[in-house]
């Protein structure tokens, strides 16, 4: 099991577009991948628990990854994040 604190920069937060794209993302992985926000954990292979947490621009996140191929999904993960998924 891996984990990184990481800050959203989007300037939307996690909407629907970059929950998808990252959902989606995540989802090519076989590990286990959550998002621990706000004393609750979130599975960031669902799109609607990504919109459900409701993180804007600036909401501190733990993201989570065991399993298979953990080091892989992190490092998309990060890239994603950092990048503000191109918007």
């Amino acid at each position: 099991m891996i984990t990184k604190n990481l800050t959203i920069s989007n300037p939307q937060g996690f909407h629907m577009r970059p929950a998808s794209v990252f959902s989606a993302a995540m989802g090519k992985y076989p590990c286990k991948v959550t998002v621990n926000f706000n004393g609750n954990s979130y599975n960031a292979k669902s799109t609607l628990n990504l919109i459900a947490a409701c993180m804007k621009c600036g909401s501190e996140i733990e993201l989570v990854c065991d399993g298979e191929n953990e080091n892989g999904a992190m490092a998309e993960a990060v890239q994603l994040i950092e990048s503000g998924f191109g918007e």
